[in-house]
C-alpha cells in the first residue's frame, strides 16, 4: 500500500492546506485516508466484539479484542527500564513512518504522520491501527523520551483539544502498575468518542480557593476523579499543576496511600482534557502504584478474585470506562454459558469459582442465548469492580471523607 499512499510530505501539505480553510475537514481527509491504505486495520477491529452493560455509574462498555495480545504489567513495568536500542527504538518514533519491518517490529510501510508543533516542540499525529473507539488517534513527541506527567501535560493536552477540534486528549499515568503498556516514549491519545466517565455527572461540587472561576467537583465514578471546568485555559493549567504537586508529595496512611516508599514515588495522574459547551474540562484521575504482600500487583489494580477477566494494567482508555479484554474470554465466556445451562461439564481453572456462583444463582437456567446474555452482563459487572479496585478512594463513606480531606489539602472555598 505504500506505492498507493502519497509521501509523507504530500500528506503534510494536503493536510495543512485543508486545515487552513477547515480543520474538521483536514482530520476527516487524513482519517479517510488511513482507512483506505490499510494503515487502520478495519477487518481485525471488525472481529472485536463489543458491548454495553449497566452500572451503577452508568452504562460501562465492553470490548473482547481479538487483534493483539494480552500484556502482563510485569513485563510492562519492565520495559520502562530496558536502554532504548535498534531503529526505529520504539513502535512509535516518527522513524516507524514507512518503516519496512524486522522480526520483532511490525512493517510501517504505508504509516503516515502529520507533524505539528506545539510549545516548541515537534510532534506528530496518526491513528492506532487497532483502534479501540471512533477515530482512535495517537499524539507522539518527535523526540524519544519517557513518559512523564508534568504541567507540561496539561498545557499539551489542551492545546491538543484546540487544535483539533471534536477531539479528547488524554494521557496514560508515567508509572509502573497504573500506566499503559508504553511507558518509554512520552504521548497521548485522542479521538472522536463519548466515553462514560465523560457522561457522569459531579456527586459534589466545590471551588478552590484562588481560582474562583473554576467548576470543580468529584465525578460520581469508580475511581477517584477531579473534574476542571473553565474558559481559561491558564486557569485550569495553575490548578491542574497545584494539584498534582500536592497529589505527589500526599499520605493518609488512615486509608492506605502513601505518596512513597523508601524515596520511590507512587502518586501520579490519568489526565483527560476535552471541549464541552466551549468550555475547557480536565478529568484528574488520582493513581497510586504501591503494592502489598496481599496485593502484590498492585493495591489499586485489579484484585485477584477478578484478574480472570482483567489483570492488565487500567491504562487511559479502562480509566473512562471502556474494558478492552484480552482474547481468550471469547470461548471462554460461551463455555461458562454452555456450563451453565449444562452442556459442559467444566470450564477454565480460573473461573470455576465465578461459574459456579453463576450457576446457583439460576439454577433453572436452560436457554443458550439467556445464559450467555448473564455471563456477559457478569463479565461487565466484574469490569466494575475492576475500576473500584483501581480506585484510590473508595466509594464507601470512609473513602469519600478521605477523599475530601485530600481536597481540602489543596485549599478550597468553605459553602
Amino acid at each position: 500500500m505504500d506505492l498507493v499512499t502519497p509521501c509523507p510530505s504530500q500528506v503534510n501539505r494536503d493536510f495543512w492546506a485543508t486545515y487552513a480553510q477547515s480543520p474538521e475537514q483536514a482530520i476527516a481527509d487524513f482519517y479517510q485516508l488511513s482507512q483506505k491504505n490499510d494503515y487502520i486495520k478495519l477487518k481485525a477491529i471488525a472481529k472485536n466484539i463489543a458491548y454495553r452493560v449497566p452500572s451503577d455509574y452508568g452504562e460501562l462498555e465492553i470490548t473482547i479484542n481479538l487483534s493483539k495480545p494480552e500484556k502482563d504489567p510485569k513485563e510492562i513495568a519492565a520495559a520502562k527500564l530496558v536502554q532504548a536500542s535498534n531503529y526505529p527504538q520504539c513502535q512509535l518514533c516518527l522513524e516507524n513512518e514507512g518503516y519496512l519491518g524486522r522480526v520483532n517490529h511490525p512493517a510501517r510501510s504505508n504509516h503516515r504522520i502529520i507533524r505539528f508543533e506545539m510549545a516548541g516542540q515537534d510532534w506528530g499525529f496518526q491513528y492506532s491501527p487497532y483502534a479501540y473507539f471512533n477515530e482512535h488517534c495517537i499524539f507522539l513527541e518527535g523526540q524519544h523520551r519517557p513518559m512523564a506527567i508534568s504541567r507540561q501535560s496539561f498545557e499539551r493536552l489542551l492545546a491538543i483539544v484546540e487544535q483539533f477540534p471534536g477531539y479528547f486528549a488524554g494521557s496514560n499515568a508515567d508509572l509502573p502498575i497504573v500506566g499503559g503498556s508504553i511507558l518509554t516514549h512520552d504521548h497521548y491519545q485522542g479521538g472522536r468518542h463519548v466515553f462514560p466517565m465523560e457522561l457522569a455527572p459531579l456527586q459534589k461540587t466545590f471551588r478552590f480557593a484562588g481560582f474562583e472561576q473554576v467548576k470543580a467537583g468529584i465525578v460520581k465514578w469508580p475511581m477517584s476523579v477531579l473534574r476542571l471546568t473553565s474558559d481559561s485555559k491558564e486557569d485550569l493549567i495553575n490548578l491542574a499543576d497545584k494539584i498534582l504537586q500536592e497529589w505527589r508529595q500526599y499520605s493518609d496512611p488512615e486509608v492506605q496511600i502513601l505518596a512513597e516508599t523508601d524515596g520511590t514515588p507512587h502518586h501520579t495522574i490519568t489526565p483527560i482534557a476535552r471541549k464541552r459547551d466551549g468550555q475547557f474540562e480536565l478529568d484528574l484521575v488520582l493513581r497510586d502504584n504501591q503494592t502489598s504482600p496481599e496485593h502484590p500487583d498492585g493495591i489499586y489494580h485489579p484484585h485477584k478474585d477478578v484478574q480472570h477477566i482483567k489483570k492488565e494494567n487500567i491504562g487511559l482508555i479502562e480509566v473512562m470506562g471502556l474494558a478492552i479484554l484480552p482474547p481468550r474470554l471469547k470461548e471462554e465466556v460461551e463455555q461458562v454459558a454452555s456450563y451453565l445451562v449444562g452442556e459442559a461439564d467444566t470450564v477454565a481453572d480460573y473461573h470455576q469459582e465465578w461459574a459456579d456462583q453463576l450457576k446457583v444463582q439460576h439454577l433453572d437456567l436452560t436457554d443458550k442465548e439467556k445464559a450467555l446474555e448473564i455471563v456477559k452482563d457478569s463479565v461487565g459487572a466484574i469490569f466494575a469492580r475492576v475500576l473500584e479496585d483501581a480506585g484510590v478512594y473508595k466509594q464507601t463513606e470512609q473513602g469519600q471523607a478521605a477523599f475530601m480531606r485530600f481536597v481540602e489539602q489543596v485549599g478550597i472555598l468553605p459553602d
